[in-house]
């Protein structure tokens, strides 16, 4: 059975669920089934939300491990499970990542929500995980003014010149619409075994992952790395 694989992640607050619970009611009204999963650190609230709607739901918690790669090595039972639930549409909102990892995997489609509040410089701070989305959900307009929403949405469009943007309101659905006809719009996969992550993980095995706790050259091992601050220097004379 194919699958249309949604993922969706934005930083905290940035109303990755809201936006979906609108998008998500929209393709239940379509008749398409839906499960969704959540990728959280410690703790979520937010299966409970899409259990409102009466949808299969799934959680994950990263818990002592990098939230970055346990998303990434729990892809292929995210996908046997969303097939046991019969979805035909499986939303995967992760919200661990680091800025520095990006969720998108080829073949599958990635939203990534960032808000209007967030600051012009953020787009350009959480790199990959904007630069190789398919589409950008810019929520809260309601809070700025449309000048406001118009520079804003230009620095996003700096960072990803391909991406779709798409103005959500998490609190009236305005926009859910657009995801729900770009979700049904994309290809299902036959598989996600196989499938390349569009941008790699950084390395992460320091004596820190193993659980060291001890501040202190001494007690560092793996693949470090120190601040460079005849860099920095050269950076502020610039």
């Amino acid at each position: 059975m194919s699958l249309r694989f949604v993922i969706v992640a934005g930083p905290p607050s940035s109303g990755k669920t809201s936006a979906m619970l609108h998008t998500i009611a929209h393709l239940k009204k379509s008749g398409m089934p839906v499960a969704a999963c959540k990728i959280d650190c410690l703790e979520t609230a937010d299966d409970r939300r899409y259990r409102q709607l009466g949808i299969p739901v799934a959680i994950g918690l990263s818990e002592y491990l990098c939230p970055d790669h346990f998303y990434a090595v729990n892809l292929e039972e995210v996908w046997s499970w969303a097939r046991q639930q019969n979805a035909e549409v499986l939303i995967l909102e992760t919200a661990g990542l680091c800025h520095r990892c990006a969720p998108a995997v080829e073949g599958c489609l990635t939203i990534c929500v960032i808000d209007n509040l967030v600051g012009l410089e953020t787009p350009k701070k959480i790199g990959p995980m904007l630069s190789t989305a398919d589409i950008i959900a810019i929520t809260k307009g309601d809070m700025v003014s449309q000048a406001e929403k118009e520079v804003f949405r230009d620095a996003v469009e700096t960072v990803n010149p391909g991406a779709r943007v798409i103005h959500v309101n998490g609190l009236s659905g305005q926009g859910s619409l657009a995801l729900k006809r770009a979700i049904l719009a994309t290809r299902p996969l036959e598989k996600i075994t196989g499938q390349a992550l569009r941008y790699s993980m950084p390395a992460a095995t320091c004596s820190y992952c193993a659980g060291e706790t001890i501040v202190g050259g001494s007690f560092q091992m793996g693949n470090i790395k120190k601040i460079d601050f005849g860099e920095s220097e050269s950076c502020c004379k610039k």
